[in-house]
C-alpha cells in the first residue's frame, strides 16, 4: 500500500482505504477501481492524496484506441477553428496577454510594496477585455479557447474576474454589485503571490507538506487586503473562496450563511475555471464533465441560489456547438435537459441522442 497524490492517480488503480471529505462524508470506498470520473471527484473535493493498493498494476496497460467516427454532414470548420481564426480572438488574446503582465506586476506591488489599490484601474483592465466580445456567450467561447494559457495564478485571476462579471449579470445585479464581484474575482488569489513558484508551477508530485503550504493562500490574501479601503466583500472573498456551504472547506470550515455571499459566487467561478483550464500536471476538463460533477456533488457544497443559475446559463452558451461524444460520434447540441444539464440532446446527423437517457455516453469534447 502506498500513498499517491491525486494529480498522479491513473484509471485502474484501486483504493486501499475509504476516502472521506473533511466533514467525514464518504467519497470513495476501499477497494474501488478508479475511473476518470472517480479521479475528477477527488479533485472536486480537494483530496490531496489517496492510499493505493500496490498489488494491482494493470492500470499501466495501454488504453483502448479512441474510436473516431467520421461525420460527412459536417465538413465545415469547427466552432473552435472559427474562433481561433477570427480577428476578434487575436485581439482578445493580445489584450489578455498584456493584462496578465500588468496584473502580475500590480499584485506583487500590492503585497510587496503595499501599493495603494485603485479599483478604477483594476476595473479598467477587465472592462477592456470585455470590450473585445459582444456578449457573455462569445466571451465564454474565447475563454474556453484561452485555456491553453498555462498560468496558474495571474491568468486564472483574470479568468475568474471575467466569469464573475458575467455571472453577476446573469444574477441580475446592479452595476455597483457587478463591479464588486468582478474585483473580488480579480483579487481572490492574490495570496498565491506569497506561495513559492517552485510549488505553484511544480510539474511533478506535490508532497503533503507542499499541499498544506498552498492551503494558506487565503490567509495570505486576507493579510494583503485587510488594511485597504476595498469593499469588505472583496476582502472576504480572498479569505473565504475555498469555504463550502457544508463546512468542508478551508481555512476556517465555515458553514452556510457564515460565508460571505460574494465569496460564494467567487467559489463557483474559481472552481469552474480551475477545472476547465489546463495545468502543468493535467489536461483541461471538458465543461460538460465539470457541470456533471457540479450537479452530482455541488448542490450541498455551493449556494443553491447561485449554482443552478450558473450551470443553466453555462450550458446554454454551448447550444448549437459541435461536440464529440465518448463513443466517438460527432454532433451538435440541440436541446438542454433542464433537470440534467450535463446531458443534453445531441443531433448526430439523422439521429437524436438524448444523453439523459443513457449516462454511459457523455460529451467528451467541445469542437
Amino acid at each position: 500500500m502506498s500513498r499517491v497524490l491525486t494529480r498522479d492517480l491513473q484509471p485502474g488503480m484501486v483504493t486501499a482505504e475509504d476516502v472521506y471529505s473533511t466533514n467525514e462524508q464518504l467519497i470513495i470506498s476501499q477497494g474501488q477501481r478508479l475511473t476518470e470520473n472517480y479521479i475528477n471527484r477527488l479533485v472536486f473535493y480537494s483530496i490531496g492524496s489517496v492510499r493505493i493498493r500496490d498489488d494491482v498494476d494493470d492500470y499501466n496497460e495501454a488504453p483502448e484506441p479512441e474510436v473516431k467516427v467520421a461525420n460527412p454532414l459536417h465538413s465545415e470548420p469547427t466552432n473552435t477553428e472559427k474562433i481561433l481564426a477570427s480577428p476578434e480572438y487575436h485581439e482578445f488574446k493580445a489584450s489578455f496577454d498584456d493584462t496578465v503582465e500588468t496584473m502580475k506586476k500590480y499584485m506583487n506591488d500590492i503585497v510587496g510594496k503595499r501599493t495603494q489599490i485603485s479599483e478604477e484601474f483594476l476595473l479598467h483592465q477587465i472592462e477592456d477585455l470585455i470590450l473585445h466580445s459582444d456578449s457573455g456567450v462569445y466571451l465564454f467561447d474565447m475563454l474556453h479557447h484561452m485555456h491553453c494559457y498555462d498560468d496558474p495564478t495571474y491568468a486564472h485571476c483574470i479568468n475568474v474576474a471575467l466569469i464573475a462579471n458575467i455571472f453577476a449579470k446573469w444574477l441580475g445585479f446592479e452595476q455597483e454589485e457587478i463591479d464588486t464581484v468582478t474585483l473580488a474575482g480579480l483579487l481572490h488569489d492574490i495570496g498565491k503571490t506569497q506561495i513559492p513558484d517552485s510549488i505553484i508551477t511544480k510539474p511533478g508530485k506535490l508532497t503533503d507538506e507542499e499541499f498544506e503550504v498552498i492551503k494558506i493562500h487565503p490567509i495570505e490574501g486576507y493579510k494583503a487586503l485587510k488594511d485597504s479601503d476595498l469593499n469588505p466583500h472583496i476582502i472576504n472573498s480572498a479569505y473565504q473562496h475555498h469555504e463550502r456551504m457544508d463546512g468542508s472547506g478551508y481555512p476556517m470550515g465555515l458553514v452556510g450563511e457564515q460565508i460571505d455571499p460574494c465569496a460564494r459566487i467567487i467559489a463557483i467561478a474559481d472552481v469552474y475555471d480551475a477545472m476547465t483550464s489546463r495545468r502543468v500536471y493535467r489536461d483541461a476538463m471538458c465543461p460538460f464533465k465539470v457541470i456533471s460533477i457540479f450537479e452530482s456533488e455541488g448542490y450541498q457544497k455551493y449556494d443553491s441560489q447561485f449554482i443552478y443559475v450558473f450551470l443553466e446559463y453555462i450550458v446554454n452558451t454551448y447550444i448549437n456547438n459541435r461536440v464529440r461524444l465518448s463513443d466517438g460520434r460527432v454532433g451538435s447540441i440541440a436541446l438542454i435537459n433542464k433537470h440534467d444539464l450535463a446531458h443534453p440532446v445531441v443531433n448526430c446527423g439523422n439521429e437524436w441522442v438524448d444523453l439523459s437517457r443513457d449516462h454511459s455516453i457523455s460529451i467528451e469534447e467541445i469542437l
